[in-house]
């Protein structure tokens, strides 16, 4: 895989409450492509960030049914990964790619 390859992979980094108290836990959220495996997204942030991943859990968010002017529309899926980090290693998603 290389850099841009990479870039498709890895969307964005989810900012949230619940996000930063995980990083204490040297873990990482991402929101990634859809049909991104977990051999992908580990190899995409391996590249990116130059750090070694010890362990990727993904998850499928549903989407959430809206009324905007009297019209049903459903937002979509999203595919997040939480990436946990090897002792040492650390992620600063404030700063961006």
């Amino acid at each position: 895989m290389n850099r841009i390859e990479a870039y498709d992979v890895i969307l964005s980094p989810v900012i949230t409450e619940k996000s930063t108290l995980v990083s204490q836990a040297n873990q990482v959220i991402f929101k990634v492509a859809p049909k991104a495996t977990k051999t992908d997204i580990k190899a995409a942030i391996e590249i990116l960030f130059n750090v070694k991943v010890k362990a990727v859990n993904t998850l499928v968010r549903k989407g959430k049914t809206r009324v905007f002017r009297g019209f049903r529309s459903r937002l979509s899926d999203t595919k997040q990964a939480i990436v946990t980090l090897e002792q040492g290693h650390s992620i600063d998603v404030t700063t961006g790619l």
